[in-house]
C-alpha cells in the first residue's frame, strides 16, 4: 500500500502505479460519451431539419443513459415524461414553476423511500438531478415570459436528453440549448476550449487519487520521518495531525468535484453548448467550477457559489428570488433546503447544506455590519473598484480579510470531514481483528457512513495493488478506496 512506502520509493511508484493508469482508466470509462457528443455537434452542422436536430439529441441522450444505468434508465425517463405531462395540463397556468418544483421534488423523495431499491435509485442521483433543474426553469421561464410556449415533447425531449449533459451535467437553460442546436462552425477556440477542460479535468482526478490522499506525509512531509516510519498514520496523536488528515480527505473531495465539473464542461461544449456571443464573436466560456476561489476563498459565500456555478445560477435564478418575498434568512434557507432535496435523502449532505446556510447567511451579515462601521473592503465579496469605501487598500484591511478566509478555510476541512472522514475511521480501525485485514476489507476514503452501495466504479487505478476510485451518484463527487492488506 502506498501510504507505507518511502518517500524516495512512494515518488518512484506514483507514475506507473497511479498516475497514469487513472487518467487511462478514466478515458476508457467516458470515451463513448465523448465520441457521441462530438458527433451530435458534427450532425447539427449539416443544415438537417430543427425536429431532425432534436431527434438526434434524444437518441443520443438514451444511448449514454443505457450506457451508464442500462433498464434502469426508466426512472429518469418517468421523470421527464411527468414534467412535460405536467406543463402541457398547466399550460395556461401562471405558477407552474412552484408547482412542478413541488412534483418533483414529491417524485424524488418516493424515489429514494419506495419506488425502487436504494442502490440503483441511488446511482442515477447525478442524472435524476440535472433532469429536474431543466424542467423547473423551464417551468419558470414559461411563468416569466423568457420561453414564448410551452415546447413540443420532441423540443422538451431533446432539452431534457441533451447528450452534452444529461450524464454529468451541467444545468443549461431552454434557450441555451437551442442555440446549440444551430450548429456553429467549427474553430480552434472550441477545440482549445475542449481540450483545455479535458486536460483540467485529468489533473483533478489524479489530484484527487494520486496527491491529496498524500499531501502531508509525501508531498509536504510536515511530519518527516516520524510519519513515514509508521505503519499507519493514526498512531500519531495531536490535534494539528488530526486537522491535516481532515485537510487531505477534504482536498481530495474538492478535487473530484473539479473533476466532474471539468468533465461536465467538456462533455457540453464538445456537444456544442457554453457559449456567448458578443455582435459577431463567439466565445466558448462555460464555466461549472471555480478552484482557486473554493481553495483559496475570500468568505464561504464565495466557495458556495464557486463550487458549481451553473447550479448556483439555477438556485438563485429559480428558488432564491421567489423566496425573497418571504425576507433574506428565509430565501436563503429554502434555497439550501431546495439543493438538498434535489440531492436526495443524504444526512451527511443535508447537514452540511443546511450549515452552509447558517454560515453563510451569518457571515454575510456580519462582514456587510463591518463594512459600514470601518467604512472598508470587507463585505464577502470583492468590492468593485469604484466602491465608495474609504479603507481600501490599508494593512489592517488586508489582515481582517486574511482572518475571514482563514476561518472559511477551517469550516471547508471540517464539513468535508462529514464526507471524508478517514481520521475518524482510522481510529476506528484499532478495533478491527487481524482476520478481517488478512480478508482485504475494503477501506472506503468517501466516507465512513457504510452506504456504499451508493458510489459505483467509475475508473480503478492499480487494481492489484488495491487502489481505486468511486464516483458518489449522488453528490457527482468521485472519491478514493482501497483495500487494506
Amino acid at each position: 500500500m502506498m501510504g507505507a512506502f518511502s518517500r524516495q520509493r512512494f515518488f518512484q511508484e506514483l507514475a506507473h502505479g497511479c498516475l497514469l493508469p487513472t487518467a487511462q482508466q478514466g478515458l476508457e470509462q467516458v470515451w463513448q460519451l465523448l465520441v457521441i457528443c462530438l458527433l451530435c455537434r458534427l450532425l447539427w452542422m449539416l443544415g438537417l431539419p430543427t425536429f431532425v436536430k432534436h431527434l438526434s439529441t434524444v437518441a443520443g441522450g438514451f444511448y449514454t443513459l443505457y450506457l451508464f444505468f442500462e433498464l434502469h434508465m426508466i426512472w429518469v425517463v418517468l421523470l421527464s415524461l411527468l414534467c412535460y405531462l405536467f406543463l402541457f395540463l398547466c399550460r395556461h397556468s401562471t405558477i407552474r414553476g412552484t408547482f412542478l418544483s413541488i412534483t418533483v421534488l414529491i417524485y424524488l423523495l418516493l424515489g429514494e423511500l419506495h419506488m425502487m431499491d436504494t442502490t440503483n435509485w441511488h446511482k442515477m442521483r447525478g442524472s435524476q438531478m440535472v433532469v429536474a433543474m431543466k424542467a423547473i426553469s423551464l417551468a419558470f421561464d414559461l411563468d416569466r415570459g423568457v420561453v414564448a410556449s410551452v415546447p413540443s415533447p420532441i423540443e422538451f425531449m431533446g432539452y431534457i436528453y441533451f447528450v452534452g449533459t444529461v450524464i454529468f451535467g451541467p444545468w443549461i437553460s431552454f434557450n441555451s440549448y437551442k442555440e446549440a442546436l444551430e450548429g456553429r462552425k467549427l474553430s480552434l477556440a472550441w477545440l482549445w476550449k475542449v481540450s483545455v477542460s479535458w486536460v483540467k479535468s485529468q489533473i483533478c482526478l489524479v489530484v484527487s487519487n494520486c496527491v491529496a490522499p498524500y499531501l502531508f506525509p509525501y508531498f509536504i512531509p510536515v511530519y518527516g520521518d516520524k510519519l513515514l516510519r509508521s505503519k499507519k498514520r493514526r498512531k500519531i496523536k495531536g490535534m494539528l495531525s488530526k486537522w491535516l488528515l481532515a485537510y487531505e480527505n477534504t482536498m481530495s473531495f474538492h478535487f473530484s468535484n473539479y473533476f466532474v465539473g471539468y468533465l461536465s464542461e467538456t462533455t457540453a461544449t464538445l456537444a456544442g453548448a457554453g457559449f456567448t456571443e458578443e455582435k459577431e464573436n463567439l466565445k466558448w466560456d462555460l464555466s461549472v467550477s471555480k478552484p482557486l476561489r473554493v481553495e483559496f476563498p475570500r468568505s464561504m459565500v464565495e466557495v458556495v457559489t464557486s463550487w458549481n456555478l451553473p447550479m448556483s445560477r439555477f438556485l438563485h435564478t429559480y428558488v432564491f428570488r421567489s423566496a425573497l418575498r418571504f425576507g433574506m434568512f428565509s430565501a436563503v434557507m429554502v434555497t439550501y433546503t431546495a439543493s438538498a432535496l434535489l440531492h436526495g435523502l443524504s444526512f451527511h449532505l443535508g447537514a452540511v447544506l443546511m450549515s452552509l446556510g447558517f454560515i453563510t447567511y451569518i457571515e454575510h451579515v456580519l462582514r456587510k455590519r463591518l463594512a459600514v462601521i470601518f467604512n472598508a473592503c470587507i463585505l464577502s465579496r470583492t468590492c468593485p473598484p469604484d466602491c465608495s469605501h474609504q479603507n481600501k487598500k490599508k494593512l489592517w484591511v488586508y489582515l481582517i480579510n486574511i482572518a475571514f478566509s482563514a476561518l472559511a478555510l477551517l469550516h471547508l476541512t471540517y464539513l468535508g470531514s462529514v464526507f471524508n472522514s478517514s481520521v475518524d475511521y482510522m481510529e476506528e480501525e484499532e478495533e478491527e481483528d487481524d482476520d478481517d485485514k488478512e480478508d482485504g476489507e475494503k477501506a472506503d476514503l468517501c466516507g465512513d457512513d457504510d452506504d456504499d452501495d451508493d458510489k459505483v466504479l467509475v475508473v480503478a487505478a492499480d487494481e492489484d495493488g488495491g487502489r481505486g476510485l468511486l464516483m458518489d451518484r449522488s453528490t457527482g463527487s468521485v472519491c478514493v478506496w482501497k483495500w487494506r492488506s
